[in-house]
Formats: structure tokens, C-alpha cells, sequence
């Protein structure tokens, strides 16, 4: 029997072990640097950076979402952003994945949120293909931009404090 719940902090250890398969199943097992530590710092004390979904099948974890807010500047509204969503292999094909994204498309709704909107790797075809399934459209019209690492340091380093230059 399916369970949906708000994680906890005792949950902590079971999201980042699914943090890790998720990542070990997305091609980088070696990306993953959060710690319980951190999970616990960003998800579970004020100001909340995330929120974060338990999937439990009889009773025992088998999945997660973590999701935050985002805001749209046009709609004048908050989204929500899922950043992970994981079910182990083993339960698929039970319903778990969609009845996680239909209880965050409920709590979008609920919030009076714009959106509900996330990320999917262009060679996982068995995700678009369930995604496309819950009626999600993929945005090809937008691009996804990042800086981080080293290049989000020195992005940093140009900031100026004073006037700009005129």
C-alpha cells in the first residue's frame, strides 16, 4: 500500500541514499556532494530552501520528491520547481510516480500556483515518454542556462559594489 507524506528530519539518511541512486541511474555517481547536514540545514530549518515528498510502499521508503518554490513574474504567482523525483527500480509500474507528481500538481493548485514545472534528460525516453503521459509538453522554445563550480566563483568575482561605470 502506497503512503505520500511530508519527509522529516528522521527521513534525512533515506533521501540522500535515494539522492544517490538517483544519480548513480542518471549517469553520475560521483556528482552527488550533499550531506545529511545539509539536507538537514536547507530542508528542515528556517528559511526552508525545499520541500520534500516520502513515497512509503508498506510502510518501508521506496521513493521521493524534492520540490521549491519559484515565482512567475507574468502570472504575478509561485510555481513549483521539482528538482528530483525517484522511485526505485523494484516498485515501478505501480502508480508511485504519478501519484507523487498528482500530489504536487494538488498542492500547486491548493498554493495558486502558475506552474508546476521540472527537468528531464533528453536520452531518458521512458521519463518523457511518462511525463508526456500526465500531460506535460516539453519547453523547446526555452533553454536551460547554468553557472556553477568554478565558473559561478568567478562570475561572483565581477560583482561591483560601487556605481557602474558610467
Amino acid at each position: 500500500m502506497l503512503n505520500l507524506r511530508p519527509a522529516t528530519p528522521s527521513d534525512v539518511a533515506a533521501i540522500l541514499g535515494f539522492i544517490r541512486e538517483l544519480a548513480l541511474y542518471e549517469r553520475e555517481p560521483d556528482a552527488v556532494l550533499t550531506t545529511e547536514d545539509d539536507l538537514l540545514r536547507n530542508g528542515f530549518t528556517e528559511p526552508r530552501r525545499f520541500h520534500c515528498l516520502m513515497a512509503e510502499w508498506n510502510g518501508t521508503p521506496v521513493g521521493f520528491a524534492l520540490y521549491f518554490y519559484n515565482y512567475s513574474t507574468w502570472e504575478g504567482r509561485p510555481g513549483i520547481y521539482l528538482e528530483d523525483l525517484y522511485v526505485q527500480p523494484a516498485l515501478r509500474g505501480k502508480g508511485i510516480g504519478k501519484s507523487i507528481l498528482t500530489r504536487l500538481a494538488a498542492i500547486a493548485v491548493e498554493e495558486n500556483c502558475a506552474r508546476f514545472e521540472w527537468s528531464v534528460l533528453d536520452w531518458n525516453q521512458p521519463s518523457i515518454d511518462f511525463y508526456h503521459a500526465m500531460g506535460a509538453v516539453v519547453k523547446s522554445e526555452w533553454r536551460g542556462m547554468r553557472v556553477d563550480g568554478q565558473a559561478l566563483r568567478n562570475l561572483a568575482k565581477q560583482y561591483v559594489t560601487e556605481e557602474v561605470a558610467k
